[in-house]
């Protein structure tokens, strides 16, 4: 069985999207600046309760940094995602999944407020990138360090 065109390319982009998320993620986790940036359209924001406002690549390379310190210091964010929902039109897309985070510092590891993203993104030269992400969680959250 052949499947249509159509259809192979809406799950290449739902895969790709999938991707996108999982690539933030883990490099937010790991501390990697330059994928963090890359993610992110030229023009793209973030918007995080816990930490602020970024937007533009320099801004959004600010947000990365910070978390990148945070690590330095011996932090270890795991960002858990899930439920991903993904509505495609042409170049354009809103996704959105649940959340939740896992921090360990000195030995102890506890659960952070759970919440969601919801982000638009847009595709660049085949590249699926976020053009908006807002942060949602269920109560405020404080980080020490960042």
């Amino acid at each position: 069985m052949t499947l249509p065109a159509a259809t192979l390319s809406a799950i290449a982009d739902r895969l790709a999207i999938e991707d996108l998320f999982v690539r933030y993620t883990t490099a937010l986790d790991r501390g990697d600046v330059e994928t963090i940036v890359d993610c992110f359209t030229e023009d793209g924001a973030l918007e995080s309760p816990t930490v602020g406002t970024y937007s533009g690549r320099q801004g959004i390379r600010d947000f990365a940094l910070r978390f990148a310190r945070f690590r330095e210091r011996g932090a270890q964010l795991r960002h858990v995602i899930s439920n991903l929902a993904v509505r495609i039109e042409g170049d354009t897309a809103q996704a959105t999944c649940y959340l939740l985070n896992l921090l360990t510092c000195d030995g102890r590891t506890e659960v952070l407020a759970p919440g969601r993203y919801e982000c638009d993104l847009v595709r660049e030269e085949g590249v699926w990138r976020f053009a908006r992400r807002l942060v949602i969680l269920d109560h405020q959250v404080k980080l020490d360090g960042i």
